[in-house]
């Protein structure tokens, strides 16, 4: 069986976009930080190809990018309120992004910020669990200390508040996926 990534990560409230090129998924980026009246978005793990289509689309807003200094964590990413990352692969099977990292920023970028954008090639996207257990794996055996792997399934969400369900609480409020597929 296929899974459809952008159906199952919009079951759970996340936003898919599919584009087809570096250049539009910046300006996919832009419109979203129009959207929300941003000031400053943060930046981390992204190819410089995409930063700098980024750069260009945004260029009326603060733009916080790596590296970012240790000192300077997390007061300087705090400040954005979009926080946009590369994600290393995808789930089909659950809708979710999985973000590998080598550096705390990425996970702060991903999870600070109310609103949070994962940017990913749709040759990226793996159908179900096991077929990601390999990558998470080799990034494994590669980098034996200081690795952070989170899997995003859409926006913050707990109910630990009176057993109901609500966004946001311990992390973005909404979450995008930007799925670039050179193909379509």
């Amino acid at each position: 069986m296929d899974y459809d990534f952008a159906h199952c990560f919009e079951k759970l409230s996340g936003i898919a976009h599919t584009v087809n090129s570096n250049q539009a998924a910046a300006e996919e980026i832009a419109a979203i930080c129009k959207s929300h009246g941003a000031g400053c978005i943060a930046l981390a793990g992204l190819p410089e190809s995409v930063i700098t289509h980024i750069e260009a689309q945004c260029s009326d807003l603060k733009i916080l990018k790596e590296p970012y200094l240790s000192k300077d964590l997390p007061g300087a990413i705090d400040n954005a309120e979009v926080g946009v990352t590369g994600i290393s692969f995808a789930l089909a099977q659950s809708g979710t992004m999985v973000e590998i990292s080598t550096n705390d920023a990425t996970r702060l970028v991903s999870s600070l910020p109310s609103t949070y954008i994962g940017v990913f090639r749709a040759e990226d996207i793996v159908d179900k669990y096991h077929d990601g257990g390999e990558r998470i794996r080799e990034m494994a055996n590669r980098h034996d200390h200081n690795l952070v792997i989170s899997f995003i399934s859409g926006p913050s969400r707990t109910a630990d508040i009176e057993l109901k369900l609500t966004l946001g609480v311990h992390g973005p409020e909404e979450a995008h996926a930007i799925i670039i597929d050179t193909k379509n």
